[in-house]
Parts: C-alpha cells; structure tokens; sequence
C-alpha cells in the first residue's frame, strides 16, 4: 500500500481546541534501514509492526499489521537505541485529519503535525498551527529521532 504524507513543525497550540481525540504512542525500530525501516509500535492497548520502503517525494510504500500487545512489548525492548514516546493529537482541519504528535523525554521539545494525502490530492489548506513543511527533511523521519545527534537543536 502506498502511504503519502506531509510533515510540519507545529508553530503554536491553537490545533488544541479543535483536537477530537488522543492516544498514547510508544515505538522503537527493529530495522532503520533507509530501503526498509521496521517499526513496533504500541498504540494505546493495541500492538503493531510495520514495514515502510524508501521515501520518493513525499510517498512510500507502507505495510502494516496488528500484532498482539505482548509481542510489540516484549519487541520494544529488542529496539536498538531510545523508544520514543508521545502523545498523538487527531485534530480534523480542511476535510483532512491531521495527526499533531507531542513528544515527550528527552524530545518534549519537539511537537509535528502529519497530514496523509489521498491519492490525487494537489493542493490542501494547511492549518494555522502549522510551520515550516518538513516532509523531505530525514532529521524528522521518526526512525532518525534518537539521541542528541540528529542536528534538529542546529
């Protein structure tokens, strides 16, 4: 399944009072290779593992599957590096549901709204809350959030 999908840096909390849901996020990364990033992800109660391929523009293939709870933590602690944590925000603007996550740890400094774009989609409006349009940028891949040395306090 092909996923297309638009990052950008938050620029304040006005998506706060139009936010319908949220739900706690923790996820690592079995595999980060640039041609297939391995992700688990415990998402509320539920477990998931997901394959994603290589980015082309702001597209790439995406294929995900529910997996029992235990198994994604039991994986969790396989993860090499830091797990992040967040909490993601679904906060509908424009006819699309954009997804605000807010980190916390060591990268509460950080908070990214992602908006998927149905097959077709050229132009969207982009919420007031948004900035700077991060999709291309790899310092933003979630895979490539850990640690100090990514370059984002640069």
């Amino acid at each position: 399944m092909k996923e297309r999908e638009h990052k950008y840096l938050v620029v304040d909390n006005s998506w706060r009072d139009l936010q319908i849901s949220q739900i706690e996020i923790y996820q690592g990364y079995l595999c980060r290779d640039p041609r297939a990033t391995i992700r688990v992800r415990i998402y509320g109660d539920k477990g998931f593992i997901t394959v994603k391929g290589i980015t082309i523009g702001d597209t790439r293939d995406e294929f995900e599957y529910s997996i029992p709870y235990e198994d994604a933590s039991a994986m969790l602690k396989m993860c090499r590096g830091n797990v992040i944590h967040k909490i993601r925000h679904i906060v509908p603007f424009g006819g699309l549901t954009w997804e605000v996550d807010e980190f916390l740890g060591s990268l509460s400094h950080l908070c990214i709204a992602e908006v998927e774009l149905p097959e077709g989609m050229e132009k969207w409006t982009e919420p007031p809350f948004v900035g700077c349009d991060v999709t291309g940028d790899k310092r933003y891949y979630n895979s490539n959030l850990f640690g100090l040395n990514n370059g984002l306090d640069q």
